[in-house]
């Protein structure tokens, strides 16, 4: 079941406790900091999650991931396909 990000307030009872109102923030900040940079957050966040969890990332790589490096490196990658 996918969330719905554009209406926080169907996710209220995410922040009843300390720790979801800590985990609904870094989510937000993610999604946020991806439109910010005008990237899909979707697609973002999960070609993020997969190289984490996959271990293709590792942790001293973890920069790399950084909304604005990732956006850089699929630039690159894009241009050097063409």
């Amino acid at each position: 079941m996918l969330l719905e990000l554009r209406c926080p307030e169907s996710l209220h009872y995410a922040a009843s406790s300390e720790g979801g109102a800590e985990s609904w923030a870094i989510l937000a900040s993610l999604v946020n900091t991806a439109k910010l940079h005008e990237l899909d957050p979707q697609a973002y966040l999960t070609d993020v999650l997969e190289r984490i969890v996959s271990g293709r990332t590792k942790s001293h790589q973890l920069h790399e991931l950084l909304a604005w490096h990732w956006k850089a490196a699929r630039q690159r990658t894009a241009q050097a396909a063409a």
